[in-house]
């Protein structure tokens, strides 16, 4: 039957105030997010420590009952005294040692020993290697002037790793401020959370997928948390024995920059140097060598155990996701990654196995099974 044209042109009304209204809400949109982006990293940080410490604030609701501002107040100002502290005392020493190196470079008593003549019989590198330690032994400027360029490339790139840290330290702490308003209200977060869930993915998975992607980011956090720590341990035992000066400033930094998702080998490699140019090779120095460095690569073995213990979701998975987000966006990316990938994963089984039982290939096979041995004992 065909259309008449009034009906025709009433259909055409209503798809233009479709297209238009869903062009000004596409608007609405994009100016909503360019005005939110500058914040973006900082809520999105704020969220993560929200949901990672709220446990704590659930424990002590006990003690102090009807006090949720003043619980998230008190939290927040022990995480600033647990970071902040540490933070400063880190900073003033690597000054002061900074300070300390260029007074002793200045005064002209800073000497490498010469190399031994052992040396030379490594295999490969053994003539490079003795020919450049002989030169910095008794000519060390003159091989700074040599490598001037690459010093000073080096050093920029220092600055401007030192200058991110110190800008990503900065919203860390405004984040966490942030985060303890959020955990001031808690409860209705979560209730939001659940609706806008709901509205997505429908009210029977709303729920799921809020408990989904809180357990996914108190899983990473805790798990890069605990693999910081256990390598500061791990290394900074080493740095005691072997008595490295600021031994416990040391540890602290690996504790700090494994938070941060940096690789621990930028603290153990310099200590190695320093220790093989200071006291020379010998068995201790070796064994030393060895073992901070291969503990500073332990996160490597560290991660596929820990992280994604207690989520609903393969192991293989929330690492990937987690690897995989560090490797796109960063540190933000650590928690972001799994979180969408488990999400993700979770979501696409539930469509598989939503179908009618009918459909199910497994079903058709037993069903074609069970006919024939019906037919054979006939």
């Amino acid at each position: 039957m065909l259309s008449s044209p009034t009906s025709t042109r009433v259909l055409s009304r209503q798809l233009l105030d479709v297209l238009i209204r869903a062009g000004l809400i596409a608007v609405l949109a994009v100016f909503c997010f360019r005005i939110f982006v500058p914040f973006l990293n900082l809520m999105v940080w704020a969220l993560i420590l929200a949901i990672t410490l709220y446990p704590l604030q659930v424990r002590l609701r006990s003690r102090l009952p009807n006090r949720e501002g003043l619980i998230a107040t008190l939290i927040v100002a022990v995480a600033f005294g647990i970071i902040l502290v540490p933070t400063y005392l880190l900073g003033v020493a690597v000054a002061d040692s900074i300070e300390h190196a260029i007074a002793v470079f200045r005064s002209g008593s800073f000497r490498i020993p010469p190399p031994a003549e052992s040396v030379a019989n490594w295999p490969l590198v053994g003539e490079r290697v003795h020919e450049f330690w002989q030169q910095a032994s008794t000519d060390l400027t003159g091989l700074a002037h040599r490598f001037a360029p690459q010093l000073k490339g080096a050093g920029l790139a220092v600055l401007g790793m030192v200058t991110g840290l110190g800008a990503g330290l900065a919203i860390f702490f405004v984040s966490l401020v942030v985060a303890g308003v959020l955990m001031a209200h808690g409860e209705h977060g979560h209730v939001s959370a659940v609706q806008i869930a709901s509205r997505i993915s429908g009210p029977e998975n709303g729920p799921k997928i809020t408990d989904l992607c809180t357990a996914t980011i108190r899983a990473v956090a805790q798990g890069v948390v605990g693999i910081a720590f256990i390598q500061m341990l791990l290394i900074g035992i080493g740095f005691v024995v072997m008595g490295i000066p600021g031994a416990g400033l040391l540890a602290l930094a690996i504790l700090l920059i494994g938070i941060m998702q940096l690789p621990a080998t930028l603290i153990t490699i310099p200590v190695i140097v320093f220790v093989i140019v200071t006291e020379g090779f010998s068995a201790a120095t070796i064994g030393f060598a060895v073992y901070v460095f291969v503990a500073g690569l332990a996160d490597n073995v560290l991660k596929p155990l820990l992280l994604g213990r207690g989520v609903a979701v393969p192991m293989p998975v929330v690492l990937i996701g987690a690897l995989g987000g560090m490797v796109s966006a960063g540190v933000i990316g650590l928690f972001i990654g799994p979180v969408m990938l488990a999400v993700g994963y979770q979501l696409f089984w539930r469509w598989v196995r939503d179908q009618p039982v009918s459909e199910l290939p497994g079903e058709k096979l037993n069903t074609v099974v069970s006919k024939t041995g019906q037919l054979e004992a006939k």
